[in-house]
């Protein structure tokens, strides 16, 4: 057996144990504290809510580990199992070697995965979320969903599949910058995109007609010198009763886009607060931080792609006996998470100080006791544990746990007690 194939089962293996024994730490952390609201809550949040937060992130944590040990298993068969290189056969046996033929063979795999992963798709929607009061889609929009976002997939994912074969084969031994060139231009593009093309393919975007909140907002923003184009809200109660805002866009172009149900649940200063913690991200720099380093993520690994698409043991350790281009970087992206994965922690901490800086930001320029009562608000609402196990936040979670973000707001801004 080659070093690659048990370097690679061995990965896998402790990834599969570490995520296994995490949410187990979840589970039983959870559930231990399911019967008592932590201090500080119990003006805001019920026992009866408490315990269905408890048992909404339990029941997550059992389907999470069946779908990742369900994950490990698709990507063995289409790994070691061979499952790329039979697919590889059979769309020779139609085509001609070239661009063509890697860019079906890469979406050959990629529909595999896209229907091995609908049974999981389809319990969380209309079985989990349903049983918790989540979800309000239908069939026929599950559907309609479904399909356009398989359409994308074919044509953005086909075009990117083909213009990285093509620099493959036609760029030389140094393909790969010109790739994460191609790769970076295509991410930007698409950021650029979804706002105004992809993002209105599925929800609805109505201009924010409340005009008092919008001369809240406005004020807001110049007091941050900041500049939105426009101010939107997106009707995702017809999905599900969670609630969100974001930014998207780039440059003089970003919108504020508001979740339907978050306006149903927040007061004026509380979403005042909420977006002021949003702009933070932009005005902190934590927007091109996070840009510049997925650049450079992306450019290492394009790099190490280089050399290893060049290795003939590369293919053969795992399970692909004729070497090809799009063999190259299915093997890669479908391989490479097995090795990456322990560096989730850093990202994850890194995340959350941004999350800690963004909420200080929001306080000097909006109310802090209002992102606090907001924020009680939203996790009740979206039925967020309070109680979360340390460990498995440190690891996991972008976001700080609830009780230590609250804390840290109480003691440094002295808000009164919180309450919805």
């Amino acid at each position: 057996m080659h070093s690659l194939t048990i370097a690679f089962l061995v990965a896998l293996l402790a990834h599969l144990a570490v995520q296994t024994w995490l949410a187990r730490r979840q589970i039983a952390h959870v559930m231990a504290h399911r019967g008592s609201v932590p201090a500080g809550f119990e003006s805001a949040v019920s026992a009866a809510e408490h315990a269905k937060a408890a048992d909404y992130a339990g029941a997550r944590q059992r389907v999470g580990v069946i779908e990742t040990l369900y994950d490990a298993v698709i990507v063995l068969a289409l790994t070691l199992g061979g499952g790329i290189a039979l697919l590889g056969e059979w769309v020779a046996s139609f085509t001609q070697p070239g661009v063509f033929a890697g860019t079906v063979h890469l979406l050959a795999v990629f529909a595999v995965m896209t229907l091995a992963g609908l049974p999981f798709t389809l319990y969380r929607t209309f079985v989990l979320e349903q049983r918790f009061g989540f979800n309000r889609m239908g069939p026929g929009t599950f559907l309609a969903d479904q399909l356009k976002a398989w359409a994308l997939g074919l044509l953005l994912g086909g075009a990117v599949a083909a213009a990285v074969l093509w620099i493959m084969a036609s760029a030389g031994t140094a393909w790969w910058v010109v790739g994460w060139a191609a790769w970076l231009a295509f991410s930007l593009l698409v950021t650029w995109a979804w706002p105004r093309v992809i993002a209105p393919l599925f929800n609805k975007f109505s201009p924010l007609e409340d005009h008092a909140l919008r001369q809240r907002i406005d004020a807001l923003l110049a007091r941050c010198d900041f500049h939105a184009k426009a101010i939107y809200v997106m009707d995702g109660s017809r999905r599900s009763a969670h609630g969100n805002a974001y930014f998207t866009g780039l440059g003089r172009e970003k919108r504020i886009v508001f979740f339907d149900t978050l306006l149903s649940s927040l007061g004026p200063a509380q979403i005042e607060s909420v977006l002021a913690h949003e702009l933070a991200h932009f005005k902190l720099r934590h927007i091109p931080q996070r840009l510049l380093v997925g650049a450079a993520l992306s450019f290492a690994g394009f790099a190490l792609l280089g050399w290893l698409s060049r290795q003939e043991w590369f293919y053969t350790a795992l399970g692909v006996p004729v070497a090809s281009d799009a063999a190259a970087l299915l093997l890669f992206m479908l391989v490479l998470p097995a090795f990456t994965w322990v560096v989730s922690p850093l990202l994850a901490a890194w995340s959350r100080r941004h999350e800690y800086e963004a909420d200080a930001f929001a306080a000097k320029h909006a109310d802090a006791r209002a992102l606090a009562e907001a924020l009680v608000t939203l996790y009740k609402d979206n039925a967020t544990t309070l109680t979360p196990d340390p460990l498995y936040s440190a690891f996991h979670d972008s976001h700080p746990p609830p009780a230590a973000r609250i804390e840290r707001l109480r003691a440094k801004f002295t808000p009164a007690a919180v309450t919805p």
